[in-house]
């Protein structure tokens, strides 16, 4: 299954959400009928004005009721009867291939009015995308369609072009640099996934070739030192570990010195999860960065925010502390299955303008992967 199909598939409650929305709106409209046929069909003009058309001829199966000067005649013989017709059949493949068969209902039509772009801005900011975004986006999409009747998916066409735009500029890969080794600090709250994230890409680069290592710098957590070293025995990479409650800035750069000694492409930092409120705990994450920029100005070369999709618009708050204090210049969204509402990360691209390197939809190998946009933002509207 491609990751398309599974972020479609698993993206539930988001699209399901804004999907549903839609046509709950566009619901209350009428449906379109179709232009008038060479004969017995209605015109759009009658359509519109409400007219009746005249019938050009009775159809045969229907009985015409004799009049009252009418002639008596006879009663016929009665006939056999006739045998009930068939159910009918289904197109055939080429029926199917060329639009034969029975055609789809017409969908439902609503005036594209002022009441409707105020119902369309709510079941966005139902969806996590947050108020000014959801203005933002609808007030685009009314623009030069005021007064239009618009259907369910075109309405879903409109939103997903819209996230596509706001999502496009944003969607970058992991940027890789000759300067080895290329420190990546991962950071984020309790939960986020950062040790899960930091596994999948260690053995997605290491896959691409890269010498990879990693530091388990959650030296509070034994739970999350030997997850990553399940991950890095699974892709064949290093991983540096410290007693329990050891200072994880002092693991930093331990292996720092290791990965330039062993020549290694990427380090890769766990860090341990802090709630963006502990200032004792952000505090600590300073320093892991003080320290590290001793050993080299430069880095680290990225910060990864981490961020759960589940958390909704918790993660704007998140983003703004991490940026000041660890120069985040990336973010990763996991946990966009089942739970989330992906709303989130169009609010986050369209305030921060930060690349977004990745977004996760389980917990295999393969269901982390580069962020794109159009299949994204289709996903999440349930086209």
């Amino acid at each position: 299954m491609s990751f398309f199909s599974k972020l479609r598939e698993r993206l539930t409650k988001s699209s399901s959400k804004i999907g549903q929305g839609l046509d709950d709106l566009v619901g209350d409209g009428t449906p379109e009928a179709p232009e008038r046929a060479a004969a017995g069909g209605f015109s759009a003009g009658e359509l519109h004005h409400g007219t009746s058309p005249t019938p050009t001829s009775v159809p045969a199966s229907q009985p015409v009721a004799p009049s009252a000067t009418s002639p008596a005649v006879p009663p016929k013989p009665e006939a056999p009867p006739t045998p009930a017709p068939e159910a009918a059949k289904k197109p055939g493949l080429m029926g199917r291939l060329f639009g034969g068969g029975v055609a789809a209902p017409p969908e439902a039509r609503r005036e594209l009015d002022d009441a409707m772009l105020e119902e369309l801005e709510d079941t966005l900011v139902a969806a996590d995308m947050g108020v000014e975004t959801a203005l933002r986006v609808t007030a685009n999409i009314a623009e030069g369609r005021m007064g239009r009747r618009v259907s369910a998916t075109e309405l879903k066409t409109l939103l997903a072009d819209e996230i596509t735009r706001i999502m496009t500029p944003v969607a970058r890969p992991l940027p890789l640099y000759p300067k080895k080794p290329q420190v990546v600090l991962v950071v984020g709250v309790n939960g986020s996934g950062k040790t899960t994230t930091i596994g999948k890409l260690a053995s997605q680069f290491k896959a691409a070739g890269k010498n990879v290592v990693i530091a388990a710098g959650d030296t509070f957590r034994a739970a999350a030192v030997e997850q990553l070293q399940v991950w890095g025995q699974r892709a064949g990479v290093p991983v540096m570990t410290a007693p329990e409650g050891s200072d994880p800035a002092s693991l930093a750069f331990d292996a720092m010195t290791r990965a330039e000694a062993e020549g290694a492409d990427l380090l890769m930092i766990d860090t341990a999860g802090r709630l963006q409120n502990r200032q004792d705990l952000m505090e600590e994450l300073a320093k892991i960065v003080r320290v590290i920029r001793k050993k080299d100005p430069s880095a680290p070369h990225n910060t990864l925010l981490v961020l759960d999709a589940t958390t909704g618009q918790n993660a704007l708050s998140q983003v703004e502390t991490f940026q000041k204090l660890a120069d985040v210049s990336g973010l990763v969204m996991t946990k966009l299955d089942g739970t989330a509402r992906g709303g989130v990360l169009v609010a986050l691209a369209d305030r921060f303008g930060l690349p977004i390197h990745a977004i996760g939809v389980g917990e295999q190998i393969d269901d982390l992967d580069a962020f794109e946009p159009q299949d994204f933002a289709r996903a999440l509207v349930g086209l």
